[in-house]
């Protein structure tokens, strides 16, 4: 049985409240697969391009690689209602780099209750943070039981804000059933490589045949 074509290129949308850490995994994921990974980044900011800039300062990816879209108002909006902006820019980079294996989109930071339209993903990760609070992933929301893949960052502030690691893991599991999550401290790169080995399993990201 011949398996099901994966799309190209994969598009990976990137949500969740503002500060949990979606800047710092778009810039972790861009870090470790750019070398045999054909990939673009598109962010969104409400007044700024903000996070684009950030990601260029950093060496994330080339310039031309990274476009910021200025949403103007409701985050939420530019990803799911009226996706149209976000899904012009997918186009000018396909249209830049057709071989794009994987293209991701960062959300401007928003609430529990954000989801991407599917016209504009294949699937989604949405980053949370332990300084929020433990009781989180409980509190439930789109974000935390449709995602495809939940990440929970800032492990590392557990000990300073009182927040139990085991009780966010298992309010989780109990949010969203079988899908994955993944603990991380973004800042020192732990949890990247779950995250990469959930988007070569689940995903089946690989650079495409040239």
């Amino acid at each position: 049985m011949t398996a099901p074509a994966v799309p190209r290129p994969l598009k990976v949308g990137i949500g969740g409240p503002v500060g949990s850490g979606k800047t710092a995994l778009t810039e972790a994921l861009c870090l470790r697969l750019r070398a045999h990974v054909d990939m673009a980044v598109i962010t969104n900011d409400i007044y700024t391009k903000e996070d684009a800039e950030f990601l260029v300062r950093r060496g994330a990816l080339p310039a031309a690689r990274v476009v910021g879209v200025e949403t103007g108002g409701c985050p939420h909006t530019a990803i799911r209602e009226d996706a149209s902006v976000n899904l012009e820019a997918a186009h000018a980079l396909l249209q830049a780099f057709p071989d794009l294996d994987l293209l991701l989109i960062e959300s401007g930071g928003d609430n529990l209750a954000a989801t991407f339209s599917p016209e504009l993903v294949d699937a989604t990760i949405y980053v949370i943070d332990v300084a929020e609070g433990e009781k989180i992933p409980r509190k439930g929301g789109p974000g935390i039981t449709r995602s495809d893949l939940l990440v929970i960052n800032k492990i590392d502030l557990a000990p300073h804000v009182g927040a139990d690691l085991a009780v966010m893991a298992r309010d989780a599991r109990r949010m969203r059933g079988a899908r994955p999550v993944v603990f991380t401290n973004l800042r020192t790169g732990e949890g990247v490589d779950a995250i990469l080995a959930w988007l070569r399993d689940e995903l089946l990201l690989e650079p495409a045949t040239r």
